[in-house]
């Protein structure tokens, strides 16, 4: 189903200072923006994981794996396919078993069922790690995310990327609990903004609205 798509269309001069401010120790390519592991009822369905890169980018040839808290090992691998459009914004939605999803404007619909934290969300290029996600409370756990994990989210709750260009390497200071989740959508306001980082928005605010109008819901 065709949907509409917001473009980013943001000045020159402010995508030079906020590379200069935001991007430090970002990755030059894709990256996780939100990820939904533990719905109120059944994940079966219901989960997701959202990707934030440039319009265009070729999906093709990275993965999705799910790295297990307990001892480290890969428990779930999925091949993506698909082309980034030109918001910006990739949904991966769970597959509810018969190729068919509930979470609404899906781009894919794979089996990721991801498991309840203490885990791990890796993004894959082949061999190389592009982005990884880890959750939870990881003292006697196998951790597979950067930096410091980010909390566990409650049950109907996602994790979400403070800004989706910002990636300083660390899951504790990138991502914060959204308690409605928005899949699909990338506003870069949704989570309180660390002190420093919001002064700067707050000072080119309205720039940085980067959304999905949606027309339909995926089958």
């Amino acid at each position: 189903m065709s949907r509409e798509r917001t473009p980013i269309h943001l000045p020159a001069c402010v995508l030079g200072l906020a590379g200069t401010v935001l991007v430090s120790g970002v990755h030059a390519g894709t990256v996780i923006s939100e990820a939904l592991y533990d719905a109120v009822s059944t994940d079966n369905g219901n989960v997701f994981v959202e990707l934030f890169g440039t319009p265009g980018t070729v999906l093709d040839g990275l993965s999705l794996e799910g790295v297990n808290g307990t001892d480290g090992s890969v428990y779930l691998s999925q091949s993506l396919t698909g082309v980034i459009p030109g918001d910006g914004v990739f949904l991966i939605a769970d597959d509810s078993g018969d190729g068919t999803t509930l979470v609404g404007n899906a781009d894919l619909v794979l089996d990721i069922d991801f498991q309840n934290g203490p885990d791990s969300i890796v993004l894959r290029n082949g061999t190389g790690i592009l982005d990884a996600l880890g959750y939870g409370d990881f003292t006697s756990a196998v951790f597979a995310g950067e930096g410091s994990p980010a909390p566990d989210a409650p049950a109907g709750s996602s994790l979400a990327r403070f800004d989706p260009r910002a990636d300083s390497g660390n899951n504790f200071a990138d991502f914060a609990v959204l308690a409605a989740p928005t899949p699909g959508s990338v506003p870069v306001s949704a989570v309180p903004l660390p002190p420093a980082l919001g002064l700067f928005l707050s000072g080119i605010s309205g720039l940085f609205a980067v959304s999905r109008r949606r027309s339909g819901s995926a089958a």
